[in-house]
């Protein structure tokens, strides 16, 4: 068992799921354009990150492997998230249609984020308990919004800034992303040139 620091580090440094293991880019340079969408975003990925981690180590735990159809997890911990992630487009929807319609095609596409779906097989290939299993999900969360927010400042700065046009839009997105994840690298020591 490791200690609760170690596993908040992991989520939200040292496996990154965007920076460090290049997991859940499609929402990251889909929803990074302006905070707002950033914002709702990373509450959403958050959430269902939360929830969906200690269901699927509860699912495993004590589903699968008593039965012994551990081969069924991905499936399983598929539908755990595709249900969480209804849920919080329902409640987004309905609480904030503004922030819905900002997220548009993007907030679906969270149930089949592989950051997401990367945390509960994760939590089980690590061999965590179900309290490091919320700890995980929660700081993984923290982590993948931290530098979402990041990102949609830098991108928000760049759109007022003079840029080459072949490098505007998509090109000088992953170029930061690129110099984000050498920096994030370097700092935290997963990566040293």
């Amino acid at each position: 068992m490791t200690s609760l620091f170690s596993v908040i580090m992991q989520g939200v440094f040292l496996n990154n799921f965007i920076l460090i293991m290049f997991l859940g880019l499609c929402s990251f340079f889909g929803v990074s354009k302006d905070t707002k969408s950033a914002l709702g975003m990373s509450a959403t990925v958050t959430f269902v990150l939360t929830v969906t981690t200690p269901m699927a180590w509860l699912i495993y735990y004590y589903i699968l492997v008593p039965l012994e159809v551990q081969f069924l997890w991905i499936v399983a911990f598929i539908l755990v998230i595709a249900t969480y992630v209804q849920t919080a487009e329902f409640v987004i929807k309905k609480k904030s249609p503004a922030l819905y319609r900002a997220l548009g095609i993007h907030l679906p596409l969270v149930a089949s984020n592989c950051a997401i779906l990367g945390a509960a097989l994760l939590i089980t290939f690590w061999g965590f308990s179900f309290i490091e299993s919320i700890v995980f999900g929660l700081s993984a969360g923290i982590g993948y919004s931290m530098v979402l927010l990041i990102m949609s400042g830098i991108r928000e700065r760049l759109e007022l800034s003079d840029i080459p046009r072949d490098f505007r839009g998509a090109p000088i997105a992953f170029i930061v992303a690129g110099i984000l994840s050498m920096a994030f690298m370097h700092y935290f020591g997963v990566f040293v040139i």
